[in-house]
């Protein structure tokens, strides 16, 4: 039985993994903070819940141990953990929810790969890394602390993979677009708390509402990203990245030059602005 170590567990989307990967034969040490998420992971067969905080060095260590109770070699880790937000980078106070975005996207990604590294290295196993469609596609307002830390892991994975080709482990990115999660719910009720709380930007941001969130895409179902996963750890020859649910308005703005793509935006808000 093929092991992998999987961080967000208890969020919507990667519970849903969770399960697949133990229907599919593989033995999942489930990684999360939710403990009541956790213990329903329990009772499915074949997954081994764990309380891990991505944030906290003690903790992923703590995790660390507890899988070498059970095994000392992992054919993958799947680091899912991850937050959004609809915010300003410049109005309130900013960096608080910046730091605490790279910590969760990047940093526990850094973390849980250290930490288990050697573990992956004695299977010569593979490494996913969750980034997103923002990680890649042209960058949009509001979204510019998640922007920046998905772009800095699809940086550290690039790296990471060419550095890890000398041991022949794979690194795969994982690149999904909106899916229908509680992180999608968390998207809208910030920019709604944006719409009520900003005066700098509150007033165009109603009028610019439909332009905004159909830029996100219609979320899709979780089973397309699912089916990707499974490629990226089942696959004999895994792709450097794999895409699931990629926004087709932003995919359309990848064939503009980024110039054209301000230029849309200005015109944008000189509209919003006569509201």
């Amino acid at each position: 039985m093929k092991s992998v170590f999987f961080t967000g567990a208890t969020g919507g989307l990667g519970e849903v993994c969770v399960r697949a990967l133990a229907a599919r034969g593989w033995q999942v040490f489930a990684a999360g903070t939710n403990a009541d998420k956790l213990a329903a992971l329990a009772k499915i067969p074949g997954v081994i819940p764990l309380h891990c905080d991505v944030m906290d060095d003690a903790s992923v260590q703590a995790a660390r141990a507890e899988v070498l109770r059970h095994t000392d070699r992992l054919d993958a880790v799947v680091n899912f953990a991850g937050l959004t937000a609809f915010a300003s980078l410049v109005e309130g106070d900013p960096v608080p929810a910046a730091r605490r975005m790279v910590e969760v996207n990047l940093m526990g990604m850094v973390r849980i790969n250290a930490a288990l590294f050697g573990l992956v290295h004695a299977a010569r196993g593979r490494i996913v890394n969750c980034s997103s469609s923002a990680g890649w596609m042209t960058a949009q307002p509001f979204a510019g602390a998640y922007v920046a830390s998905k772009r800095a892991v699809e940086g550290y994975s690039d790296s990471l993979r060419r550095e890890l080709i000398f041991l022949g482990i794979p690194v795969v990115k994982l690149q999904p677009g909106p899916f229908r999660t509680g992180m999608m719910d968390d998207i809208h009720r910030g920019f709604e708390q944006t719409l009520a709380d900003s005066p700098l930007y509150g007033h165009r941001l109603r009028r610019l509402r439909g332009i905004l969130l159909a830029a996100l895409g219609r979320p899709r179902a979780p089973q397309e990203l699912v089916g990707k996963l499974l490629r990226a750890l089942e696959d004999a020859r895994p792709r450097r990245q794999y895409r699931a649910g990629s926004p087709r308005l932003l995919l359309a703005l990848e064939v503009l030059p980024e110039g054209m793509i301000d230029a849309l935006f200005r015109l944008a808000a000189r509209w919003a602005g006569r509201g």
